[in-house]
Parts: structure tokens; C-alpha cells; sequence
């Protein structure tokens, strides 16, 4: 039984180069360790992107819930403010009518008044002619 031994050169990511005299037994599994930790780091940074993609997902969602309540609650003010300036301008007029009744009602008892007068002129004008 011989061994094959195989003479690798592996560039590192520090851009060195780096030879390796291993059987091809052990490289394999060192290309094998060497790829599931590449994979399990780059599920790890999957993970980590949509972890802080759901976070960044619900300070939003959060946001829109806030932007929605404070949307209805300027709608009610809005409505509130409708609804007095409606309820200030029929109180206005409703004063303004109350007012034109009581100067009319002034008027006619004035009107009354001349009228009974102008009555009791003619009577005795009558009763002078008599």
C-alpha cells in the first residue's frame, strides 16, 4: 500500500501562498471542513441579515401603526372642529332670530299701542260730531 501524497498550493485570503504536502485522504476532508464552515458562516450571515431585515421590517410596521393613529386622530379633530364652528354658527343665528323676534314683537305691540290709540282718537272725534 503506498501513499499518494499531493502538493497543494492554496492561495489564502491574505493573498499568501501556502503548500500544503498532504495525501489526498486528508485534503479532501479539509476541503470538506473548509467548505462547511464557509457554508455554516454564510447561513450565519444569512441569518444575521434577515433577523435585522425583520427588525428593520417591524420598527416600520410600528411606524405605520403610529402614522395610522395619529392619521384618525387629526380626522376627529378635524371633525370636532367642523362640528363647533357648525354648532358657533347656528348658536349665532339662532341669537340673531331671538334678537329680529323680539324687536318685532316690540314693534308690534308698539304698532298695537298707535293703532288703539289712533282708535280712541277717532272714537272721540265721533262722539264730538254726535
Amino acid at each position: 500500500m503506498t501513499t499518494q501524497k499531493q502538493m497543494v498550493v492554496v492561495k489564502n485570503p491574505g493573498q499568501q501562498l501556502v503548500a500544503y504536502n498532504e495525501s489526498p485522504l486528508l485534503l479532501d476532508d479539509k476541503e470538506d471542513e473548509m467548505s462547511r464552515s464557509a457554508l455554516a458562516m454564510f447561513r450565519a450571515k444569512e441569518e444575521e441579515i434577515e433577523r435585522k431585515k425583520m427588525e428593520v421590517r417591524g420598527r416600520v410596521q410600528a411606524q405605520l401603526g403610529r402614522a395610522e393613529v395619529a392619521t384618525k386622530r387629526l380626522a376627529e379633530i378635524r371633525e370636532e372642529r367642523e362640528y363647533r364652528e357648525v354648532l358657533e354658527a347656528f348658536n349665532e343665528k339662532n341669537k340673531e332670530k331671538t334678537q329680529l323676534l323680539s324687536k318685532l314683537m316690540e314693534m308690534v305691540g308698539e304698532s298695537e299701542r298707535m293703532r288703539m290709540k289712533k282708535l280712541e282718537e277717532l272714537s272721540k272725534h265721533i262722539d264730538t260730531l254726535r
